[in-house]
């Protein structure tokens, strides 16, 4: 029997992240905002909609996650993430600006994050809102999904080489060959790969 073709993900640029959300908050604000966390927290759109901010530790500049948050018919409904287990990502770059404004004189108790009418943000909200597909099909990512953000993180993650083990914590991954599969090649690596190659090959002409 033949397998099945494997999905082909192609892991967007920080740039092409950066358009993405500027692009997303021109339907609202909160749609920008839901693609850098989902992004730079490597988080599912259930996780970003848990989040509460005092989830945002600023001492030691870890967001916890530890909660999903589910609309439903009968209410919004909390969960423990999948796996069960709270896990912490750090604070990146990128991120802080988005977390400040977010958590900036607000109670811990709040949600971080809602949408436009106030609600938990749903990824089909988002596509319709912001018009998905034409979106990214127009930044040169057609069939981008909105969870292939959280592989776009996990993969940065690792490329800049944190140790996969950390990658699937921080994933909340029980498995690292779990991880593994939310890791791809992409642009940066490749260049990176062609800087060191090239480093390898001028340095093995200077000794031979």
């Amino acid at each position: 029997m033949r397998e099945a073709p494997q999905l082909q993900i192609r892991i967007p640029s920080l740039t092409d992240v950066g358009l993405i959300a500027a692009a997303c908050a021109e339907a609202h604000q909160s749609y920008g905002d839901h693609v850098m966390l989902s992004t730079f927290l490597a988080a599912r759109t259930s996780e970003v909609a848990g989040l509460v901010v005092g989830d945002v530790d600023w001492t030691n500049r870890i967001v916890t996650i530890e909660r999903q948050c589910f609309p439903g018919a009968g209410g919004l409904s909390i969960k423990p993430p999948k796996g069960r287990r709270a896990r912490h990502v750090p604070i990146i770059e990128p991120l802080e600006p988005v977390l400040r404004r977010l958590t900036m004189r607000r109670a811990r108790s709040l949600p971080l994050l809602r949408g436009p009418r106030g609600g938990a943000i749903r990824t089909g909200a988002l596509r319709n809102a912001t018009d998905w597909d034409a979106l990214v099909a127009s930044l040169g990512l057609p069939g981008l999904r909105r969870h292939d953000l959280r592989h776009a993180g996990a993969t940065w993650f690792a490329n800049a080489g944190v140790p996969i083990h950390v990658v699937s914590d921080i994933l909340g991954h029980a498995s690292i060959e779990t991880t593994r599969a939310y890791l791809h090649t992409d642009d940066t690596a490749l260049q990176n790969a062609a800087a060191r190659m090239n480093q390898h090959l001028r340095e093995a002409d200077m000794n031979s």
